[in-house]
């Protein structure tokens, strides 16, 4: 009777997939403890200084102390650099292990009842890792930071009537002002604290609730936490040692009048630019108001509809479920007692195979993303295979639309037939390779009947 409880207070690594949660952790472990020390050295201030470091092509220009501080921890404070660019590589890596944990959750099942708060839990990290990585990857003040800003600006002004407050609460009366670094930084810290609390939040259910598991996985490993731990973080120092990233004196001061030449976002929001350059140029005028679409639909409705479909799916889904399985094979209407007594065991995950319509759903899904994310780089795209922008931009239009629905339908037929191959597995045996001859002459290979996995029995409480 005490073991089960032992068993919930740590992690335990029965499959490869349940990592991905742990790297998330790590990740933002090393984030909090290389943010804490940046904090030290930086300065949130767009007041302008003349930069006097030890960068020669920059000494003597107008920065602001964002940028000037930035500078001075990079290039002149000892372990600077490493910890800045650990901090950023970090911040790629958790997201990463975000978006595969959810996407583990969602093929298995692992986000119904009682695990559903941790399910929106992950999405929120989600929708606030995005948050945080353009919050601080604007707070250099640099040249590429303040293409971040110009986005910024232009998603804001396209929110229809709260969105000229919205911006006079970031820039203050102009653009960019001497405001919004100082609200980004304090943003930046609100949303690490709240992330914090939520993976607080997270870790306090997966001991409540315990692990779930596959019907077969290996023994669990109790000791694989502190394994998981060094690993991520020593990659994460191996990455920030040796893989320059965000080098701010190659881009220079932020200036209102200049763009620096091919940049690009980070992994993570480069579906939201392709979004951004596929859409058509459209507007709509109501009254006296005039919507951008244009920016309003990539940057707004298409990220607010995932993340209310990521959101929303475990109560849909429980939904059509309940309603489903009101009859029986017969058709007849079920007891409510009936129905609560067959609930299937909670800790058991699914296969893949074994759910083809969710797993078209999150292969569509996926494909969707991908090809925003590839649309990110249209001009790359022509230019590489001496196309014009315009033809690959309109391909990517119906890319976006297509895609998806083949992969819908192809992903749930692969189900289908893998269910099928498990089906004449099971009746006819498994291959061995051992050929045999039978008394009239002929060979034959020999078939070693199927291992039935052990399958969780129904719960038959109703409590």
């Amino acid at each position: 009777m005490r073991s089960l409880p032992a068993q919930r207070r740590s992690f335990q690594f029965s499959h490869w997939s349940f990592m991905f949660a742990q790297i998330a952790v790590w990740s933002f472990v090393v984030l909090a403890v290389t943010g804490a020390v940046l904090m030290v050295f930086y300065d949130p201030s767009m007041a302008r200084v003349t930069y006097d470091g030890s960068y020669g092509p920059l000494r003597g220009l107008l920065v602001s102390k964002a940028f000037d501080s930035t500078m001075h921890l990079s290039l002149e404070v000892r372990g600077g650099l490493l910890i800045r660019q650990m901090h950023h590589w970090a911040a790629l890596v958790f997201m990463a292990a975000v978006v595969v944990q959810l996407l583990r959750m969602f093929l298995t099942g692992a986000f119904r009842r009682p695990r559903t708060r941790q399910w929106l839990i992950w999405v929120t990290l989600l929708a606030l890792g995005m948050a945080a990585g353009e919050s601080g990857n604007a707070l250099p003040d640099d040249l590429l930071s303040g293409g971040s800003l110009w986005l910024i600006m232009s998603v804001v002004q396209s929110v229809p009537v709260v969105g000229t407050w919205v911006f006079s609460l970031l820039f203050g009366p102009e653009f960019p002002g001497e405001r919004v670094i100082p609200v980004l930084y304090g943003g930046h810290l609100l949303i690490a604290v709240v992330m914090a609390a939520l993976l607080i939040a997270r870790e306090l259910l997966v001991r409540r609730h315990g692990h779930s598991r596959f019907i077969a996985a290996m023994p669990a490993r109790r000791s694989a936490g502190p394994a998981m731990a060094l690993a991520t973080i020593g990659m994460l120092i191996i990455l920030g040692f040796g893989f320059q990233i965000a080098p701010i004196w190659l881009y220079g001061p932020a200036t209102p009048t200049q763009s620096s030449a091919g940049s690009v976002p980070d992994w993570y929001m480069g579906f939201l630019d392709g979004a951004l350059r596929i859409m058509p140029g459209w507007e709509l005028t109501l009254g006296d108001y005039t919507l951008s679409l244009a920016v309003l639909v990539p940057t707004l409705v298409v990220p607010g509809v995932f993340f209310t479909a990521l959101a929303a799916y475990p109560a849909a889904e429980r939904f059509l479920v309940s309603r489903r399985g009101r009859r029986d094979a017969l058709g007849r209407p079920k007891a409510t007692s009936r129905m609560t007594r067959e609930t299937l065991a909670r800790d058991l995950l699914d296969r893949p195979r074994d759910t083809p319509l969710k797993s078209a759903i999150a292969v569509a899904g996926v494909t969707f993303y991908g090809l925003l994310w590839t649309a990110s780089a249209n001009d790359q795209i022509a230019h590489q295979f001496h196309l014009t922008v315009e033809t690959v931009t309109i391909f990517f239009r119906y890319a976006v639309v297509i895609g998806p629905v083949i992969a819908f339908i192809g992903t749930r037929w692969i189900c289908l037939a893998l269910q099928r191959t498990d089906q004449l597995v099971a009746e006819r045996g498994v291959e061995t390779g051992i050929i045999t001859r039978s008394p009239d002459g002929g060979f034959h290979e020999r078939l070693a009947p199927a291992q039935q996995e052990r399958r969780e029995p129904t719960i038959t409480s109703g409590r």
